[in-house]
């Protein structure tokens, strides 16, 4: 049997190897894409949740960085506008001049320098900047500065020693995984010269070869590929490395965050992000989201081989911020549904302080002696906001070295779900009204939010089986939670409560609702009672030790020991 060949071999499936995998299949190219572990597991599901240019990145010099990002924002607002949403943005500032002498030494050594957070007439000067880069024709409003009392009466929570406030415009997204997963369908509706697997690891070289291996059932075989793409984030030295190669590319840093349910800060927030930066260099951001509070986030240089995981210290550390900026608002741990933690794909960077070390990316050809046949290109950096304009540069990089002509420009091309979403409340109307044939619409209004205007496929789906609603979660049916696996590859019930759904993010796990689901997978990918079994503890495993959820009530099994059919 001959061994399987790809023109392109993509390792990493978090967005910018997704990305990538999408951009070459568009062009044609015969490509693979390999994930250890799922879909936007990893980096990728450890964001800040933000599409933003990065007002900050001025202070570092960084401006190409700067111009790319906002055009990539104003650019996933069009394109993915069923998951990327403008986002009003507050700095609260309590200083008039702090800052202003370090920063030119900043943007110089990219070093921290001891200071207090930055004052007005600094932030000034960067939001007037970043008003010129990504205004995008007028279409982005630009930044409004307010003084003493209009800024409290602004946003009366503040803190009362708050002097000033600015307030500007960046981007959220909203569903992060599942936008990847958006674009993964992209490519995969390209054609049959792309594929794509979750839980398949690439672990070494074998007769000059990738040799690959199927993390669920353990099977190994080789591929071959003229190009091999390391698109695996924080872990490329460590991929590289299991080729058989050597490289000291990155110096990632931990980033955490927490997510609480506390009703007085979310009004506080007044539904906008809350961001600035600390006197330590890190950023901070209070953000409004699916009804709760996303608080973060960190920056800590990291070891990749080790699992990341919120500390407590991190915790106290949000809290104090929190305490900072709105002083008479109680955060708790009891107000905590969700914390997470990642390592960010940031290059070495020497005595460089974290928070000054560049998002921006570049490829490196890295020789690899097991693959002499291959050319390998490892991705050092990126982030979420430019993955699209960072995939067009690697697919022009891998399809040089094929001889291939790039033909299909992805720029303005709408992202799955994206293409024709309705932009106002009675085109939605409108759309939701035209798909209801068959189901209610306050469910079809749902998986429009879900899915974008993809949901037509996924309503094509439900309408051929019963839809009938989970118990424990009635906005979730049984139809769809057997979607997820028999379309979205959805492996382990982990998958769906952490990506396919953002039901662990708004803390809305219960065992009853993983023991539903677990019936309606295990129906859909033949799993046994223990099996089914295997797969909740495993699950609550995730959630208690990387998320710090501790899932309350004890699991009974169904009488009949084997799921039950939907």
């Amino acid at each position: 049997m001959d061994r399987p060949t790809a023109k392109v071999l993509v390792v990493g499936g978090g967005i910018n190897g997704i990305a990538t995998f999408r951009d070459l299949a568009l062009q044609g190219v015969d490509v693979v894409l390999v994930e250890r572990n799922d879909y936007a597991s990893g980096a990728s599901a450890a964001s800040s949740h933000m599409i933003h240019g990065g007002i900050r990145y001025l202070e570092n010099g960084e401006f190409r960085l700067v111009r790319e990002s906002v055009e990539e924002r104003n650019g996933l607002l069009r394109i993915a506008p069923h998951y990327v949403k403008p986002l009003q943005t507050t700095m609260p500032i309590f200083s008039t001049f702090s800052g202003i002498l370090n920063a030119p030494l900043r943007m110089l050594t990219h070093k921290q320098r001891s200071t207090k957070e930055r004052g007005a007439l600094l932030i000034k000067v960067g939001m007037t900047l970043y008003d010129s880069f990504s205004r995008d024709g007028g279409s982005v409003p630009r930044h409004q500065f307010r003084t003493g009392k209009a800024a409290l009466n602004d946003m009366p929570a503040l803190n009362k020693d708050v002097k000033y406030t600015g307030t500007y415009y960046d981007a959220s997204v909203h569903e992060p995984e599942r936008l990847a997963l958006d674009v993964l369908k992209d490519g995969l509706a390209a054609g049959e010269h792309a594929r794509s697997a979750n839980y398949v690891e690439a672990i070494g070289s074998r007769d000059g070869g990738l040799l690959l291996r199927d993390v669920v059932s353990g099977a190994e075989f080789v591929v071959t590929a003229d190009v091999v793409i390391n698109a695996s984030g924080p872990w490329t030295d460590l991929t590289n490395a299991a080729f058989g190669g050597e490289s000291a590319y990155m110096g990632g840093t931990k980033g955490s965050h927490i997510v609480v349910d506390n009703a007085e800060l979310l009004e506080a927030t007044r539904g906008r992000e809350i961001f600035f930066e600390n006197d330590d260099g890190r950023i901070v951001l209070i953000y409004p989201l699916k009804g709760r509070v996303l608080i973060g986030t960190t920056d800590i240089d990291a070891d990749p081989s080790q699992p990341a995981v919120c500390t407590e210290e991190e915790v106290d550390y949000f809290f104090d911020l929190v305490k900072h900026v709105f002083p008479q608002i109680d955060v708790t741990r009891d107000h905590i549904v969700y914390r997470y933690s990642g390592i960010r794909p940031l290059p070495r960077h020497e005595d460089t302080a974290p928070g000054f070390v560049s998002r921006d990316y570049r490829i490196v050809e890295t020789p690899i002696a097991g693959l002499p046949s291959s050319t390998v290109l490892s991705l050092v950096g990126g982030k979420w906001t430019t993955f699209r304009a960072l995939s067009a540069h690697l697919s022009t990089e891998a399809t040089t070295r094929l001889g291939v002509t790039r033909t299909v420009d992805t720029t303005g091309m709408a992202i799955g779900g994206g293409k024709d979403f309705p932009a106002t409340d009675a085109a939605r109307t409108t759309w939701v009204a035209a798909h209801a044939d068959g189901l209610d619409k306050a469910q079809v209004d749902r998986l429009l939010t879900r899915y974008g205007t993809r949901a037509s496929s996924v309503i094509d789906v439900l309408l051929d089986q019963p839809s009938e609603p989970l118990a424990s979660h009635p906005e979730l049916t049984r139809a769809e939670i057997a979607y997820f696996a028999e379309h979205e590859d959805a492996v382990h019930l982990s998958d769906v409560v952490l990506r396919r759904t953002n039901l662990a993010f708004v803390g809305g796990v219960t065992i009853e609702l993983l023991s539903e689901i677990a019936d309606v997978l295990g129906e859909a990918l033949g799993w046994d009672a223990d099996r089914h079994e295997s797969e909740i503890e495993a699950t609550l495993e995730v959630l208690r030790t990387s998320h710090g959820v501790e899932v309350p009530s004890q699991h009974v099994p169904s009488s009949t020991g084997t799921p039950a059919a939907s």
